[in-house]
C-alpha cells in the first residue's frame, strides 16, 4: 500500500466515486486503498493455500487482539486491553452484564434518551433475562450527572449522540459515576477515529465501539470491547464462549475464563473482516487525533456558517459550541428525508434520522473546505428550488 503519511486530507488513500462528496463516514466509511487487495490475499492465498493452517501460519487466531491494539491507539487504550469480534450489540451485552456483577447490590442501569436504541434494547433484554429486579432508568442527556447516585450499578452512555452529535464529557461523568461506586460503560461508535478519546486517563471500566464508521473497515466489520486492565481478570463473562476459555483447544467441558481481555472473546473471529480492518488502519499511520479533531472542527464550523447563511429553512440540531459536538453536524427540516434523497441524487451523500434530522459527517481524512462549499452550493439550490418535493424523493427505503 502507498505510504500516505503527510498532511490532511489524504484523499488519495481512499476509493471515492467521481463527483461524490461523501458526508456519511459517520455511518459507513469509504473503502481505503489496500483493503480490497488484502481481502483478496486472505481469500486467494491464505485460505485457498493454507486452509486450516491459516489459524497458525497466518495468525488468524491472534489478530483480534493485535489488530485491536491499532484501534486502541486512537482511543487511548493500552496494548492488550481491547479485543475485536462479534457485533456492537454483543459487546454492549458483554460490558453491561459484566458491570452488573461488579455491583451486585444495586439495581439501576442509567442511560440517556440520546443513547443509540440498540444499547437500550440490549439493556432491556438483559434485565428481563436476569429477572433480579434491575431497572433501566433513562433521563435526558443534560440530566445524567444529576441522576448518578448510589442506587446506580452502571452508567451506560454513547459518548457522541448519533442523531445530533452532542458529546458527553467523558472524564467528568466517569469521575462522577465512580465517586458513587457505579461502573462506567462508554459506547464509542461515533467517537473512535472521530474525536480524541483517552480511556486510560478516564479510568472508565468498559468501552465498546464499531469499526465500520470512522475506521473504514467495511459493512459488517467487527466491534471492539475495552476492559480496564485491573478488572479484566476479575469479571466472569455472561457470554462464556469457546474462544474466551483459558485453553480453547483443551476442549474442557466446563468454562474457565481466559486471562484478561482474552475472556471477552466469544466465537470464531471474522477473519476476512478483521483483515479488512487491519488494512484500513494503514491510513492512520502518522495521524494524531488532535490533528483530526482540529480539522473536523474547522470543517464543521464552516458548514454550519454556510448553511445558516444560505439555507434558512434548516435549523441547527447539533450543539452550537464545537467543544460539545463530535465530528458530525445535524439540522432539523420537516421534509428532511426527501431533502436528503435529493442531495444524494446530486452526489452529496449524508443520511437521515427520524423524525426530522439531516445528518452530515465530517471526516478530514478525505474531506476539505472546497468539499464543504460545494456541498452547501448543492443543498442551497435544492432548497431554493424545492427540488426535494418530487415523489421519488419521498418514497422511503429500508435504510435511511
Amino acid at each position: 500500500m502507498k505510504d500516505h503519511v503527510g498532511p490532511l486530507p489524504r484523499k488519495d488513500a481512499f476509493t471515492l466515486p467521481e463527483g461524490v462528496i461523501y458526508l456519511d463516514g459517520n455511518s459507513l466509511g469509504p473503502l481505503p486503498h489496500g483493503v480490497a487487495e488484502r481481502v483478496a490475499k486472505v481469500v486467494s492465498q491464505e485460505w485457498a493455500t493454507h486452509l486450516i493452517r491459516g489459524w497458525n501460519v497466518d495468525d488468524w487466531m491472534g489478530q483480534p487482539v493485535t489488530v485491536a491494539d491499532k484501534v486502541g491507539r486512537l482511543i487511548g487504550a493500552a496494548p492488550g486491553t481491547c479485543v475485536l469480534g462479534d457485533t456492537l450489540s454483543i459487546k454492549v451485552h458483554q460490558a453491561l452484564s459484566a458491570a452488573l456483577t461488579l455491583c451486585p447490590d444495586r439495581k439501576v442501569v442509567l442511560s440517556d434518551s440520546g443513547n443509540f436504541p440498540t444499547d437500550l434494547y440490549m439493556a432491556q433484554g438483559l434485565i428481563r433475562q436476569l429477572g433480579q429486579g434491575h431497572e433501566l432508568r433513562v433521563v435526558a442527556p443534560e440530566e445524567v450527572e444529576g441522576a448518578i447516585d448510589d442506587s446506580v450499578a452502571a452508567v451506560m452512555l454513547t459518548h457522541v449522540d448519533y442523531r445530533t452529535g452532542r458529546m458527553h464529557d467523558m472524564a467528568r461523568i466517569t469521575a462522577r459515576a465512580q465517586e458513587v461506586g457505579a461502573v462506567m460503560i462508554w459506547d464509542l461508535a461515533h467517537s473512535a477515529g472521530a474525536v480524541p478519546v483517552d480511556l486510560t486517563a478516564s479510568k472508565a471500566e468498559f468501552a465498546v465501539g464499531c469499526t465500520y464508521k470512522y475506521l473504514n473497515a467495511g459493512p459488517g466489520a467487527p466491534a471492539f470491547i475495552y476492559v480496564r486492565p485491573d478488572i479484566a481478570g476479575q469479571v466472569y463473562p455472561a457470554l462464556a464462549g469457546w474462544l474466551g476459555h483459558d485453553a480453547p483447544f483443551a476442549f474442557e467441558p466446563d468454562y474457565r475464563p481466559g486471562p484478561g481481555i482474552e475472556r471477552f472473546r466469544v466465537g470464531t473471529p471474522p477473519v476476512i473482516q478483521v483483515a479488512a480492518l487491519d488494512a484500513a488502519m494503514a491510513v492512520w499511520e502518522g495521524v494524531e487525533m488532535a490533528d483530526i479533531r482540529a480539522a473536523s472542527v474547522a470543517l464543521s464550523e464552516q458548514f454550519i456558517a454556510e448553511v445558516e447563511a444560505r439555507v434558512p429553512a434548516l435549523t441547527l440540531a447539533s450543539p452550537r459550541e464545537a467543544a460539545l459536538r463530535g465530528s458530525q453536524v445535524s439540522f432539523h427540516f420537516q421534509h428532511g428525508y426527501a431533502a436528503m434523497q435529493a442531495l444524494i441524487a446530486r452526489g452529496v451523500i449524508g443520511d437521515f434520522r427520524a423524525p426530522d434530522i439531516m445528518r452530515f459527517g465530517f471526516t478530514p481524512l478525505y474531506l476539505d473546505a472546497a468539499d464543504v462549499t460545494a456541498a452547501v452550493d448543492i443543498l442551497a439550490e435544492i432548497m431554493a428550488q424545492r427540488l426535494w418535493d418530487r415523489p421519488e424523493y419521498h418514497a422511503r427505503s429500508k435504510v435511511t
